[in-house]
């Protein structure tokens, strides 16, 4: 459903509007319903359209809260999950503790991941492009028979 890398722009308001090939798909898939939550690992936002949100939470809240790990996955993602719709123009409000997580300012990157997009700052984005390129090399040749089925 998303792939590919967009840059967008918060204006003054903390609205993001998506592009259009982004839009389309979410009224598609949601009628421009979509979920935003933190990603636990990065300093970014995670945009899921409504249905492929609620199979995401439907995991989580199948996980035993009694393991440390789960919980701790339960409270944030779901914790942080905000409901947002598209407004007339295409834009998101997205709340200021999600912005303020995210470091997001006016300069946005985001970033297709299938049943979801990353939110990213340019910068942090920037950022984390320099180091993936570099260890990635490293990574990928000491993993590399992970993915032995896989041609690109």
């Amino acid at each position: 459903m998303f792939r590919g890398i967009h840059s967008a722009t918060l204006d003054a308001k903390g609205r993001m509007a998506l592009p259009a090939r982004n839009r389309e798909a979410v009224h598609l898939a949601s009628a421009g319903k979509v979920v935003v939550t933190i990603d636990m690992r990065e300093s970014c936002l995670l945009l899921y359209p409504l249905p492929e949100w609620e199979v995401v939470q439907r995991k989580l809240e199948a996980l035993s809260n009694i393991n440390p790990q789960a919980r701790l996955l339960q409270r944030l993602l779901i914790g942080h999950a905000t409901d947002l719709e598209l407004d007339s123009a295409g834009r998101l409000l997205l709340p200021a503790m999600l912005r303020d997580y995210a470091e997001l300012n006016k300069k946005l990157v985001l970033v297709g991941q299938g049943n979801k997009v990353e939110i990213w700052s340019e910068t942090h984005w920037q950022e984390g492009m320099n180091s993936w390129l570099r260890e990635g090399a490293e990574v990928m040749g000491a993993t590399g028979d992970d993915f032995s089925g896989l041609s690109v």
